[in-house]
Order: C-alpha cells, then structure tokens, then sequence
C-alpha cells in the first residue's frame, strides 16, 4: 500500500467517515447519491489524477481535492455502497478496477465498463427510460479514427452501445429520470462510448445534471439545467444504481 495516493480536500479521514455514515442511514440509493454528491459541489476540476499507465505502474488514488467528471462518479459510487472510510476505500478499488485489482490494464477506462464489470451495482436502463426513441451502435472502443489507441495498452473491445438521441428526449423520457442516475454523454466519435459523465439530480419537476465541469468559466462540480445541457449534445445512456448485492 506504499503505492496509495491519499488527497482528501476539504475532507478529513474523520469527517469523511462521518459523511459515508449519514449517508448510509437513506434508505433510498437516490437520496443517498444526492446527499453525498452535494458535499463535492464546488471541488475544483482537476485532469490526470490517477497515477499509472501502459508504462508506469499503477498507483491506487484518492483525490478529492480535483476530480474529473468520471472520477467525480467513481467516488460518490464507492462512497454510498459503503457505511465508512475504510469500506469507501476499499470499495472505489472495486468501482474502478475489475475484481478490485489496482492496475492499468484492469481499470474502467470506459463509462460502458461498469455495465460490463459492475453489473452487480450497476443496471443499463437506458432501454426502459428511452423506450422506442432508442438507438443502437456498434463500436471498437479504444480504436480511433487513424488506426491508433486512444489508450496505449488497452487492447480495443466491440461493444453494443445503447443511447438516446437529444432529439427524442422528451417529458415521457424525463420524466423516467431518477436521481443518483448516471447519465454519461454519447459522442459520435469512432472508438468512444461516452465524452462526458454526471449525475441525474430531480428537485420536483426540476431536472439537473451534477457534474465535475471542464468549461472554463466553471472547472468544478456543478448543477446545471438537464434540458439546457443537452440541448446539444448527441444522446444519453443511463445508468441506474442498485442495491448492493454482495
């Protein structure tokens, strides 16, 4: 573990337990995302911050003083199916890792990995929220456009990618949202599933996206207005946690 990488922001080991054990006495999955998410609103966006690569060894890492959208989602995960620090800890390495085994090869590069290796946390619903509006691609994730790897060592993988397109987005398919759903943003580039990660957050008939911001005006964890974002961007899939089944 001399390997471990441990920058908790605002946050002490103390004050983050206490935080995951309030968490953990919500019954319901959403209103435990939402209550530990909102405690990460306004952390500075921050790129690159796990530590290893096809060349450098892998490095277990907690950042929460500089997420990016996708580790902004792997932390507030580990973090409500756990009931202190030391369960999040251990926890995030599942969330992230295949079989909770901290290198390169075996992280979740891709946000369509966690319905491959988090199936027992994680459901794909993008079907039963987008019903007859949905589209289905087929990709080579990892391949880009001339031929080379978007990630060095990652061998590419073909996988069936479900979305629906903005257009289709309509009261029906809102009103299907949950919050503590994740909602990752489809992008039409060859070799990628998603360019963007976030979670759904409903207030009344208010939907909001919480997501760790790379604009430049923001770079942090914000809310925005879901119809707002979306309004130009290709497509969502949606994710929906579930109870833990360990």
């Amino acid at each position: 573990m001399n390997r471990d990488h441990i920058t908790l922001g605002n946050f002490t080991m103390d004050s983050l337990d206490q935080l995951i054990r309030n968490a953990a006495a919500f019954g319901d999955i959403g209103s435990r995302i939402a209550f530990l998410s909102a405690h990460l609103i306004g952390t500075e966006y921050a790129e690159a911050t796990l530590v290893g690569s096809s060349d450098i060894p892998e490095a277990f890492v907690i950042n929460l003083q500089g997420v990016d959208c996708f580790t902004f989602l792997e932390y507030v995960e580990a973090m409500r199916l756990s009931g202190s620090f030391p369960e999040f800890s251990e926890n995030l390495q599942r969330v992230r890792y295949r079989d909770g085994i901290v290198d390169f090869s075996r992280r979740n590069h891709f946000f369509t990995d966690w319905k491959e290796w988090n199936a027992g946390h994680i459901s794909d619903v993008t079907e039963n929220v987008g019903s007859s509006a949905v589209r289905k691609v087929t990709k080579r994730l990892n391949d880009r456009e001339d031929g080379t790897l978007f990630l060095p060592g990652i061998m590419p993988v073909q996988r069936d990618i479900r979305y629906i397109p903005s257009e289709r987005i309509d009261d029906a398919v809102k009103a299907s949202l949950r919050t503590g759903d994740y909602a990752g943003i489809y992008t039409e580039l060859k070799g990628l599933d998603v360019s963007h990660v976030g979670i759904v957050i409903r207030e009344g008939e208010t939907l909001r996206l919480r997501h760790a911001s790379s604009q430049k005006q923001m770079k942090k964890v914000v809310d925005q207005d879901f119809s707002n974002y979306m309004s130009d961007k290709p497509g969502i899939l949606v994710f929906r946690p579930v109870m833990n089944s360990a």
